[in-house]
């Protein structure tokens, strides 16, 4: 008769005390009482009833990265967690969360590594808000933007109403400089329209293109009636009618534009709390005042106020930030920045009132008679322009301790307003290079499909019945 083997299959217990771990097709090696030292997590619940395990190798298989795992086996063994630095962050939180570990529990010599990619990810965030890379919204874009996803007629016909369409196109003319030829030209005409009034504004104020307004007046000597005498009345100097002209048709085109983008925005709400509409809407409200006040009702006096408040149509130069990527790079940076601003804006005012506090009693207990500085306001005036650099030279110190005061305070003034600005620039510098690497990514990459969940592999064991007839 002829002898048949049967082949054992050894079941492990949780009492074994080595256990085998295929990750990712590399294999390790460890004791059980090593991964019970972390309860709570997936490897100190190992058992054979688990899909993973392979009864015939007797080893259990993950399909993760064997080389972060080395790091995570690290941790069961020493308790220390350190961070791969040939690993991208979030692959390692992926891998923390796997295997049931916090991400806490990292060692604080590799913290700051490990935490990087967080500002990375808040930045790539930040410019997908911005949408710098958005050249032309899609249909997806523009429904979502002005909220026609659930609008009934399109969808029953799967086309928007003939409104509808209109306004969308309208608003990517005004709003997407670049995505059509058209919108190319509506910005191109803003842009001169923009340049044509700031130019106008700031060469009608040159004294060659004044018209001087001069009045003749009797001038009597001795009683005696002399030859009429002329007097320049500055306050009624005016210019040449040629400068109204330009300045009504550029804000006949800023009215109509901006009336024409408040009535096909997305959000009314969202176009009235916006800086730069404000400041469209001020220069142009402020040039009409001004219009009918002077030449309608024909006003002889000066309102300087006014005058002053009309320069904010300089500030239509921020419109030029919506023209380009790298303009509102600079103004998020800043921004981001405003908590390191605000900070040293704190520093400098607060060293500012101690220097001129010190400088002033300094300068009265060496010489009060030659001292220039009467009072505190005196001493506060001259820490200013010593820690901001500017030296106007109007108030000095003029004892030797205050000269050698003053010459520490410049260079705390230097350290002050100095020190912050690297930050601002790394800031600035980390927005501009992830824009850069945006830009020259591809805009649809290949994604994966979700992977099947493997069933518990069951061995190849004889039946009762087969194994009896070999037996016998």
């Amino acid at each position: 008769m002829r002898s048949t083997k049967t082949v054992k299959f050894v079941d492990p217990t949780p009492n074994d005390s080595r256990v085998v771990l295929n990750v990712g097709g590399m294999r390790f090696e460890t004791q059980r009482a090593t991964l019970k030292k972390l309860p709570a997590t997936r490897l100190s619940k190992l058992t054979p009833q688990l899909s993973y395990y392979d009864p015939v190798l007797n080893e259990y298989f993950f399909d993760r990265n064997p080389g972060v795992f080395s790091q995570i086996l690290n941790y069961y063994r020493t308790g220390q967690l350190h961070y791969p630095t040939n690993v991208c962050g979030p692959l390692f939180e992926d891998e923390l969360s796997y295997w049931g570990i916090q991400r806490e529990e990292v060692e604080p010599c590799c913290w700051m590594t490990y935490t990087k990619h967080r500002s990375t990810q808040e930045t790539l965030q930040t410019l997908d808000s911005l949408e710098l890379d958005t050249v032309r919204s899609t249909s997806d874009d523009i429904l979502r933007k002005f909220g026609w996803e659930d609008d009934l007629h399109l969808l029953t016909s799967g086309k928007l109403k003939t409104h509808q369409r209109i306004r969308s196109i309208i608003w990517q003319i005004f709003e997407e400089p670049r995505s059509s030829k058209a919108s190319k030209v509506i910005a191109l005409v803003s842009i001169f329209f923009i340049l044509l009034s700031i130019t106008t504004f700031v060469i009608r104020t040159m004294t060659i293109f004044e018209i001087i307004d001069y009045d003749f007046v009797d001038v009597y000597v001795a009683n005696n009636r002399t030859e009429l005498a002329l007097i320049h009345h500055i306050d009624r100097a005016d210019n040449i009618a040629g400068f109204n002209t330009v300045e009504w048709i550029c804000n006949s085109w800023f009215i109509f534009e901006i009336t024409l983008r408040f009535i096909v925005a997305p959000s009314k709400k969202a176009f009235l709390f916006s800086i730069l509409n404000w400041i469209d809407f001020l220069g142009t409200f402020l040039f009409f005042l001004t219009y009918v006040l002077y030449d309608v009702y024909r006003y002889d006096g000066h309102y300087a106020s006014l005058d002053l408040l009309s320069t904010i149509r300089v500030a239509r130069m921020f419109k030029l930030i919506n023209m380009h990527p790298r303009l509102r790079v600079i103004t998020t940076a800043i921004t981001y920045s405003s908590s390191l601003l605000s900070l040293t804006i704190y520093f400098c005012i607060l060293s500012i009132l101690i220097a001129g506090a010190t400088l002033y009693y300094v300068e009265r207990l060496s010489n009060p008679s030659e001292s220039q500085l009467i009072s505190v306001i005196d001493g506060i005036w001259l820490a200013l322009t010593t820690i901001t650099t500017i030296g106007y030279g109007d108030t000095v110190p003029k004892s030797l301790f205050g000269m050698i005061f003053g010459a520490i305070t410049t260079i705390i003034g230097v350290l002050i307003i100095d020190l912050p600005m690297p930050i601002i620039n790394e800031i600035f510098d980390n927005f501009n290079r992830h824009l850069l690497a945006r830009q020259q990514l591809p805009k649809q990459r290949r994604r994966t499909t979700p992977a099947a969940i493997p069933h518990k592999i069951q061995p190849l064991m004889p039946s009762n019945r087969h194994r009896h007839h070999h037996q016998q």
